[in-house]
């Protein structure tokens, strides 16, 4: 038994970092805000760059290319992402603004306007044998498309409950980011592909130590300032729920259209695991230059972080049963 429980936390060590984290900066918040003792609003941002400039070396321009005519699949996976998702902020905004504080139900509002992931959105399509090179396509895409959406969405729906920011600068800020790294990675990627293919046991994990401690820094933040004192238990109870029945109802209705529209097997596949995705690797460097250093950006984080973990869990299952059906395994 307590063999399977290490083998549990070894394995999703991603998922009790987070909590160590938030429960760190409950009782040290000192230690990780801003300008304190570790100074990891200036450490996360050279992470962030790190991050996409692995991405960049990573990403592979033959297979990108592979992926760009299938013209359907793209429509379809960037229409979910960009269109589907911030008609939920619209029809459903105002019932989270009654059931929940206003940072926490903006908080959905910026999950709903984040682009897909690009490393597990490939990844569970790989494992459930769909069309990789459409996901690579449409999950990198979608992670330059959201760099232009994303901060204009969050304008023109937080712009009506009085959020105001720079477009044009946050747009510059967060390209600056993660694009310009992205770009120079790919460009070094010759030389370096073989030293980051070597060295794969790290470097797959430097985004999660990045992710944790902005995190980290996000919530001592709060903390310091006094964003959770009056936070009920009820209500985290709630932000996970509300995660779980979102991934649900769009991963099912997505996998549902794109077999009424007669998506092959492969292109269904890639448009449930690339449209219902949404990205905590870029969504939080992202929120940190949206929202800068608002003491309002750990409940603002909260909901992508509970639809991460949901999402990672529920589409790894939802892989497996498609491998087997792909393998003739009944699916039970």
């Amino acid at each position: 038994m307590v063999g399977r429980l290490l083998h549990y936390f070894k394995k999703e060590w991603f998922l009790g970092g987070m909590l160590l984290a938030i429960a760190l900066a409950a009782v040290i918040p000192s230690v990780g805000q801003s300008g304190g003792a570790l100074h990891l609003d200036k450490f996360t941002t050279a992470g962030i760059a790190l991050i996409f400039f692995l991405h960049g070396i990573g990403l592979s321009p033959e297979a990108i290319r592979r992926g760009v005519s299938n013209w359907k699949l793209h429509l379809f996976v960037q229409g979910t992402t960009f269109v589907a998702y911030p008609l939920l902020w619209l029809i459903f905004g105002p019932g989270f603004r009654v059931i929940m504080p206003e940072a926490l139900a903006l908080g959905f509002c910026y999950l709903f306007v984040l682009p897909s992931t690009i490393s597990s959105s490939v990844a569970m399509t790989s494992v459930a044998r769909g069309n990789i090179p459409g996901a690579i396509f449409n999950a990198s895409l979608s992670s330059l498309l959201g760099i232009v959406i994303t901060p204009l969405l969050i304008q023109l729906f937080m712009g009506m409950e009085g959020v105001k920011m720079d477009v044009v600068a946050t747009v510059v800020s967060i390209a600056t980011m993660l694009l310009l790294p992205m770009v120079v990675g790919q460009l070094l990627r010759p030389l370096l592909r073989g030293i980051l293919e070597t060295h794969k046991a790290i470097t797959h994990k430097i985004d999660k130590w990045v992710i944790l401690l902005i995190v980290f820094n996000a919530f001592s933040d709060s903390v310091v300032d006094g964003i959770w004192a009056d936070f009920a238990l009820s209500t985290l109870a709630l932000t996970l729920v509300l995660a779980v029945v979102i991934l649900l109802v769009v991963v099912h209705t997505v996998q549902w259209t794109a077999r009424h529209i007669g998506f092959v097997r492969e292109d269904e596949i890639t448009a449930v695991f690339c449209g219902s995705k949404k990205t905590l690797a870029a969504g939080v460097p992202m929120a940190k230059v949206i929202f800068g250093a608002s003491p309002m950006l750990g409940m603002l984080l909260l909901p992508i972080m509970f639809y991460h973990q949901v999402q990672i869990f529920y589409c790894a299952i939802l892989a497996s049963r498609y491998a087997n059906q792909k393998a003739g395994i009944k699916d039970v």
